[in-house]
């Protein structure tokens, strides 16, 4: 019992020599962090959390949308139909590439090519940039149409289908909304990529350090995946029971 207390005590100070030596040998491994694998479950972990409230956040607003789709289905399809459908898919075609990019960049990160690194980052940046482009031409267009909730709304242009206007504004509202929100995701996203570009251009990332590439590439999953619900439940309810009715 004594000589494997000895041998587990031995190990441990090897282990912290590691730790230490790994520490003097590393820059970009923080004080209070063992090991570089231990900084990067860390800050996975960390940003998961986030995450996790995240999806509480949007949770809440998707909750507004399934509650008052329940008790107007009318409005709901009268706005849906004004919705463009192909601009959406193209919109969530954009997005599932720019998820390919980033993942394409989170392993040239870990493979240590940089120019994978850069390159795959910048076609992230454009793909993510060109949904927000999309998005302003459909924000146009409501506005053309006086789709935007508040005075000047006029809901006349919409398929009638004996609903109060007021419930078709409430689903422009709820509208503006889910994607306002999403496109301000997005546009963070897009400044997070700018940073770890410029960092990744430097030569910051190595096989060994790739912490924030992986980290940013995890957030920016979240904000595609969260386009993937919108896209249904926004862009094609409307076609679906329009074709019912």
């Amino acid at each position: 019992m004594a000589d494997a207390h000895e041998h587990a005590v031995r190990g441990a100070a090897l282990g912290h020599g590691a730790a230490g030596h790994e520490h003097d040998h590393n820059p970009n491994l923080q004080h209070h962090f063992y090991s570089m694998a231990q900084q990067l479950e860390a800050s996975t972990l960390g940003m998961w959390v986030f995450l996790v409230t995240e999806i509480m956040f949007f949770g809440g607003m998707f909750m507004i949308y399934i509650t008052y789709r329940m008790l107007y289905p009318h409005a709901w399809v009268a706005g849906s139909n004004h919705l463009d459908v192909t601009l959406g898919a193209l919109n969530t075609a954009v997005l599932i590439c720019s998820s390919l990019t980033m993942a394409l960049a989170v392993r040239a990160a870990q493979v240590g090519s940089r120019k994978g690194q850069v390159v795959n980052l910048i076609l992230t940046i454009l793909l993510g940039s060109a949904f927000l482009v999309v998005k302003y031409f459909e924000y146009a267009e409501k506005f053309e149409h006086h789709l935007v909730p508040g005075p000047s709304f006029n809901a006349s242009g919409l398929i009638a289908l004996a609903d109060d206007p007021t419930h078709q504004q409430l689903f422009f509202s709820i509208y503006f909304m889910l994607t306002g929100v999403h496109a301000a995701h997005m546009v963070v996203g897009i400044v997070l990529m700018a940073v770890i570009l410029i960092m990744a251009m430097r030569g910051r990332f190595s096989p060994s350090y790739y912490t924030p590439v992986e980290i940013s590439g995890l957030y920016w999953h979240f904000v595609d995946i969260v386009w993937i619900f919108l896209f249904p439940l926004l862009y094609l309810l409307g076609a679906h029971m329009s074709a019912g009715h």
